[in-house]
C-alpha cells in the first residue's frame, strides 16, 4: 500500500517543481524584456539633479545652474585649440584643481575624498565623438570616461561626473567638428565654448534643502546652556535667550562644533566649522571652425608676396649691374 503513494507523492512534487522552476523563468525573463523595452535613466549624480534643472544649464546672466548648489567658488581652467577643421577630432581639456590632501564631509559625516564633475557646452553641431572616430594617440586619455547629455536630444551639451578627483583632475572630452559643406545651418566662424567645473558636494541639494556641507549658525542670541550629542550623528545645541526662550538648534554630522556650554553667543554667530573644501567654476573660451580653402587661398597669397619680393630683389640687383656698367662705360 505504501509504494503506490509513495509514488504519487514523488510525480506531484515533481510537477511543482517543475511549475515553481517555468514560473521563476517566466519572471526573471518578463524583468528582462521590461529593461530592454523600457530602460530606466541613470540616478547618479549629477544626472539626478536635472530632474529639477532648467532647460539649458547657462542662465541668461552667463552663470551656468552648477553654481545653485555649489556656493563656493573655485578656479576652472579649459584648453581647446585655437582653430580646427571640420569633420576632425580635437581635444577639450578641462583642469579642475585643487588640494590632494583635502578631505570633505560626505553625507554620513564621515571623511572622505574629493569627486569631481563638469558640463561642457559646445557650438551647434560641435559634439562627442564616436568610439571609432577617436585616434588611437587620444583613446588612452579619455578611456573609462563616460559623458551623458544634459538633454536627450542634445548632443552638444554633455555632463560627467561624479569620477574620483585623485584621477581626474584633468578630463579630456573628445570632440568632432561639423562638416559645413554636408550639414545645413552651420557655418565657419568663431564660436563660444562654456565650462563648468565642481569639486566636492555642494551646500544646497537640487530640492532646495541645505547639506550637511554646511557651517551652522545660531538663531538667537543668548547662553548655550546645553549641548547633546545625538546617537545618529551630530549635536542639540540648547540657547537660553535673554527673555528666558529656550531654543534647540540642530547641527547634522559632520561639522565641528566651535562653541561650549555656558557661552555667550549672538544669533547668526557659527555654531560649527565650514566644513565645504570644494567649490564651483566655469570659464568661457572661443575656437574657429576653418575653411581648409580660407587655409588654401591664405598659402597661395603669401607664397605670391613671397616671390613679388623675390622678383623685387631680383630686380633690383639688375639694375645695381646696369648702373656700374655704365659708370665704368
Amino acid at each position: 500500500m505504501r509504494t503506490p503513494f509513495l509514488s504519487v507523492m514523488y510525480k506531484s512534487s515533481k510537477r511543482l517543481i517543475t511549475k515553481t522552476i517555468l514560473l521563476v523563468l517566466a519572471i526573471f525573463g518578463f524583468l528582462c524584456a521590461s529593461d530592454l523595452a523600457l530602460p530606466q535613466s541613470a540616478a547618479a549624480y549629477p544626472f539626478w539633479a536635472q530632474a529639477t534643472a532648467p532647460e539649458t544649464p547657462r542662465e541668461a546672466t552667463g552663470r551656468i545652474v552648477c553654481a545653485n548648489c555649489h556656493l563656493a567658488s573655485k578656479p576652472t581652467e579649459v584648453e581647446v585649440p585655437q582653430s580646427v577643421l571640420p569633420d576632425t577630432v580635437f581635444k577639450a581639456v578641462v583642469k579642475i584643481p585643487y588640494d590632494l590632501s583635502s578631505q570633505q564631509v560626505l553625507g554620513d559625516g564621515s571623511k572622505g575624498g574629493l569627486n569631481v564633475g563638469a558640463v561642457l557646452m559646445l557650438p551647434e553641431g560641435f559634439k562627442i565623438a564616436p568610439p571609432d572616430r577617436i585616434p588611437e594617440e587620444m583613446q588612452e586619455e579619455v578611456s573609462g570616461l563616460y559623458t551623458q547629455n544634459y538633454r536627450p536630444d542634445w548632443e552638444n551639451v554633455v555632463i560627467v561626473g561624479p569620477l574620483p578627483g585623485e584621477q581626474y583632475q584633468e578630463i579630456v572630452f573628445p570632440v568632432l567638428s561639423p562638416n559645413p559643406n554636408t550639414q545645413k545651418g552651420i557655418y565657419f566662424g568663431k564660436y563660444p565654448i562654456h565650462v563648468g567645473a565642481n569639486r566636492g558636494r555642494g551646500q544646497v541639494y537640487p530640492t532646495g534643502d541645505p547639506t550637511n556641507n554646511n557651517a551652522t549658525n545660531a538663531s538667537k542670541s543668548g547662553t548655550i546652556t546645553e549641548i547633546n550629542a545625538l546617537e545618529y550623528g551630530g549635536y542639540e545645541v540648547t540657547i537660553q535667550t535673554a527673555d528666558g526662550e529656550t531654543v534647540v538648534n540642530t547641527i547634522p554630522a559632520g561639522p565641528e562644533l566651535i562653541v561650549s556650554a555656558g557661552q555667550e553667543i549672538a544669533a547668526g554667530a557659527p555654531l560649527t566649522n565650514n566644513p565645504n573644501v570644494g567649490g564651483f567654476g566655469q570659464k568661457d573660451v572661443e575656437i574657429v571652425l576653418q575653411d581648409p580653402n580660407r587655409i588654401k587661398w591664405l598659402m597661395v597669397f603669401i607664397g605670391a608676396i613671397m616671390l613679388s619680393q623675390a622678383m623685387l630683389v631680383i630686380k633690383k640687383k639688375q639694375i645695381e649691374k646696369v648702373q656700374a656698367a655704365e659708370m665704368n662705360f
